[in-house]
């Protein structure tokens, strides 16, 4: 009987029961999705690390997107106000569609 503990997108139990199995879950508070959220992260950007080709890729990256966008419900905010975030920060500081990379920088 394999144990878990993680969390898991929302209909992976039902999944799971559809399959004829048991299983046990609970909901976690606001500091535990919190803390779990982050490990899912870490998670996930583990599996896009090793994702051998562009397909595997993109599925990770997809997981990625899925956390982040409920981060950013978990600190009050949204979706939409994230990307204009992320707008305003690439109009004044670019993005990285360039490739540049930094090697060192020299103080007079």
């Amino acid at each position: 009987m394999p144990i878990y503990n993680k969390l898991v997108r929302d209909k992976i139990p039902a999944i799971i029961k559809s399959e004829g199995k048991t299983l046990s879950t609970n909901i976690l508070s606001d500091e535990q999705y919190l803390k779990e959220l982050r490990i899912k992260l870490q998670e996930e950007m583990q599996e896009y690390l090793e994702a051998p080709n562009d397909v595997d890729s993109i599925e990770e990256l997809a997981d990625v997107l899925e956390v982040i966008h409920s981060l950013t419900v978990v600190h009050n905010s949204s979706v939409k106000e994230l990307e204009q975030v992320r707008k305003q920060k690439a109009e004044k500081r670019g993005g990285f569609e360039e490739r540049i990379f930094l090697k060192e920088v020299i103080d007079d």
